[in-house]
């Protein structure tokens, strides 16, 4: 039940986000030969999942859009001590990142740091900020505001904002929670 309620809102909140992705107007012709106006996608686009938990949302992306290209960043605090600095321990992104938009996926912001140091690892590869989307389905008013406060220009998009958010979402999801 875990895994089919939230792959519905992770569906969603990718849905949406590339819902604000810059498109361009764009005519194609069906098999009939006859117009069809519609929209395409500006810029090269990208998704960046934040190890393990956001490659969960991975699946959804997928099925939206086959051939995005898809990085990974592993980013964890030392002794699950969430007061000390989150740090990167792997970093695989597309070459041309710099020129893309950024989707990037973690379902849950608790403290905010873990986005926030995923955040400087974009930045240190010249991703502009108001190229970054978070993709994330829980989030509390303290993450949102410690992202917002040094990054400005992101977009964040979210399920829920509460003040208890649920901790552990890929055990949870991925069924090895204890």
């Amino acid at each position: 039940a875990v895994v089919s309620t939230q792959s519905t809102g992770i569906r969603l909140v990718i849905e949406e986000a590339l819902n604000v992705l810059p498109t361009c107007n764009k005519t194609v012709y069906t098999p009939k030969d006859l117009p069809y106006h519609g929209k395409a996608f500006l810029k090269g686009n990208c998704g960046v999942s934040v190890v393990r938990s956001g490659e969960a949302m991975e699946k959804s992306l997928r099925q939206c859009c086959r051939s995005i290209r898809i990085g990974k960043m592993l980013v964890r605090h030392e002794d699950e001590d969430l007061q000390k600095p989150a740090k990167v321990i792997y970093v695989k992104l597309p070459k041309d990142i710099a020129e893309r938009n950024v989707l990037l996926m973690y379902p849950l912001m608790n403290s905010g740091g873990t986005i926030h140091r995923s955040i400087r690892e974009l930045k240190k590869n010249a991703v502009p900020e108001d190229r970054i989307t978070i993709c994330t389905l829980f989030v509390t008013p303290n993450s949102v505001n410690t992202v917002l406060d040094d990054f400005p220009g992101v977009r964040i998009l979210t399920t829920e904002v509460n003040d208890d958010c649920v901790l552990h979402f890929g055990e949870r999801y991925f069924g090895t929670d204890k």
